[in-house]
């Protein structure tokens, strides 16, 4: 048995082919051309799905999971990412199942990319055994997803939990999605970078002014490295607490390419939380980093693909969690 995945963001499109144990066996990986056409998008998902279907173990595929970057609608099997331009309403679900190689009884299955980490964490990560949980992807965008009595909750389209798109400052920057001040308007990668370079940082020569330059001049002690990430860091502090005092959280998780900044974002979100989350049932969450890192999104997709139709399981079996047949 073997669960085919995809992961389509902003920056990278990557397919995996994932064992019944949440292995990756096989993976291939292309660069998002985020401002292209729709049918150059859908081109590189395609080459994906050649690569994937040249591998002797998609003779053993029995579904497919698709994460895509949101919003996105489960029902109807669509995609509007809003860091991806050309794709609105994009009947994504049926341009791959219209794929030469991908069987005709495999129906693919699409859910947000942060809710396809998030029951990659609550599977086999940082969320292993938890109740109550906020994910959070933090990279192009910011996505999140919900673990709630012990269950994922994606919602009615499969937006729940989609973090990036509340609004902590009232007056703050428009935001692609049409609002002002969502968080990821200050704690996506892009943001931190555009923050760091007006406030008068420059990457090194012959360095991309990328969120990652950024964290290393931050490691370094430049003050306005170091400012751009706690600016972000209070964005998603600001949305975690509210997110607390809505449905009362557990544990925090954090994942996606600036997540892998360490403390450098981690600790300004602690620091920040300690202010904004002040009752007591939303104080004192721990925020922790993802447990599966940049494979998360793949390894959650071929999950949800994978699930059962009748009440989720835990990895061991026990009903409430996320677990893909054996």
């Amino acid at each position: 048995m073997m669960y085919g995945a995809l992961d389509i963001g902003g920056t990278k499109i990557a397919g995996a082919l994932v064992d019944g144990e949440g292995r990756l066996v096989a993976r291939s990986r292309r660069a998002t051309p985020a401002h292209g056409s729709a049918a150059e998008l859908m081109a590189e998902v395609s080459a994906v799905l050649e690569e994937l279907s040249a591998r002797p173990e998609w003779a053993a595929l029995s579904c497919l999971g698709i994460g895509s970057a949101g919003p996105v609608d489960t029902d109807a099997g669509t995609v509007s990412p809003v860091n991806i331009p050309a794709w609105r309403s994009f009947p994504l679900v049926d341009r791959v199942r219209e794929h030469p190689r991908l069987p005709s009884a495999i129906r693919p299955v699409l859910v947000g990319d942060a809710v396809a980490m998030t029951a990659a964490e609550h599977w086999a990560g940082a969320a292993r055994g938890v109740d109550n949980a906020l994910c959070m992807v933090v990279s192009t965008g910011v996505g999140g997803g919900l673990i709630l009595n012990g269950t994922l909750h994606p919602g009615r389209s499969g937006n729940a939990g989609h973090i990036g798109h509340i609004t902590v400052e009232q007056d703050g920057p428009h935001c692609p999605c049409g609002a002002r001040g969502c968080v990821e308007r200050f704690a996506s990668g892009t943001a931190i970078a555009a923050h760091a370079l007006q406030a008068g940082w420059t990457p090194r020569p012959g360095t991309v002014p990328t969120a990652a330059a950024v964290a290393e001049a931050a490691r370094e002690g430049d003050p306005r490295a170091l400012a751009a990430f706690d600016r972000a860091g209070r964005a998603l502090a600001a949305a975690v607490a509210a997110t607390a005092a809505l449905v009362e959280l557990d544990l925090v998780v954090v994942g996606g390419g600036v997540a892998q900044s360490g403390e450098t974002l981690l600790g300004p979100l602690r620091r920040h939380l300690a202010d904004y989350a002040v009752l007591d049932f939303t104080r004192g969450v721990p925020v922790v980093p993802a447990g599966l890192a940049l494979d998360a999104g793949l390894i959650g997709a071929a999950a949800v693909a994978a699930a059962p139709a009748g009440p989720p399981r835990t990895a061991a079996g026990a009903t409430g969690g996320l677990a893909p047949r054996s």
